[in-house]
């Protein structure tokens, strides 16, 4: 586990270590004028994970939290079931594979002629029909204070990152009321969002008071998993997608996006907002401090 101590990172129970071996590396070009400069770039590489026997999917990841990630996306497509026992969850290093075990026999043949690449960077996969999950999901009907969005937002904003040391990269934080909890961050934003499940599952941490922040775009994919988590509330500093908005319209779950400084859009669940708090007394956010919304 890498769980950063610094300053700005050490109440999260897990934060991004931009120093970390492997995730990043070391690369001279040379800018607009012809200089030499020195940057770092994000490191990418394929994780195969297994179900039991059976090959499942390829992933492109930065291959921090191999096991959280196989977790999650096997959770998130339904293939690991609430009632599962796992047994165990083995990473080879070497071969760059993951294999989830469990108790219960497993062959998904047919759910994986189905194959769906999602709008995701790093190209998203969902396995058999998107919709079909979400039959039956209640969210639970809480309120999200602005207050507790505007003080995430700063915050979230301001952490030691992976994007803030290298970029090419999308974050995915799960909170608690204005506290982020645990802080993941990958190539695809899906992924991020997979470790996040994965993390919750391994910990046996509930969705029902969550609030999910992403950077990345508020597509079909991330409401659909941000629903199949049970978390009830989803923000991003980027826009919507017709489909996702209509998604969560459909399912109750709390929509909110272009989250910058002062100023944010809610295109569902606008009822369970509680306005606690002047924007006008909001900071404005530096340029510098922020990130770019349109990732």
């Amino acid at each position: 586990m890498q769980l950063a101590r610094v300053q700005d990172s050490s109440d999260y129970l897990i934060a991004p270590d931009p120093g970390a071996a492997r995730l990043t590396r070391g690369v001279t070009g040379f800018d607009h004028q012809g200089r030499a400069v020195e940057t770092r770039v994000v490191e990418e590489r394929p994780l195969t994970i297994f179900l039991n026997g059976q090959e499942i999917v390829t992933a492109m990841t930065i291959g921090d939290y191999p096991d959280y990630l196989a977790l999650g996306f096997l959770c998130n497509q339904g293939m690991l079931r609430a009632e599962d026992e796992i047994t165990g969850v083995d990473f080879d290093e070497e071969l760059d594979t993951v294999v989830v075990r469990t108790a219960r026999q497993t062959n998904y043949e047919e759910k994986m002629r189905k194959k769906t690449r999602t709008s995701g960077c790093a190209v998203g996969t969902v396995f058999g029909d998107m919709m079909a999950g979400l039959e039956g999901v209640s969210l639970p009907d809480i309120n999200v204070r602005t207050s507790w969005l505007y003080a995430l937002s700063a915050r979230i904003n301001r952490t030691p990152s992976l994007y803030l040391e290298a970029g090419a990269i999308h974050g995915t934080v799960l909170c608690q009321q204005d506290r982020p909890l645990v802080y993941m961050e990958d190539v695809g934003r899906h992924n991020a969002v997979d470790k996040i499940a994965g993390w919750m599952l391994a910990e046996g941490v509930s969705a029902d008071d969550k609030i999910l922040y992403t950077t990345g775009r508020l597509t079909s994919e991330m409401v659909i998993k941000t629903a199949m988590m049970g978390i009830p509330a989803l923000a991003s500093r980027s826009g919507f997608t017709a489909w996702g908005v209509e998604i969560a319209q459909q399912v109750g779950l709390t929509l909110i996006g272009r989250m910058k400084g002062q100023r944010f859009i809610c295109l569902s669940g606008e009822a369970r907002l509680i306005r606690d708090i002047d924007p006008a007394t909001v900071a404005a956010e530096p340029r510098r401090a922020g990130r770019k919304a349109a990732e």
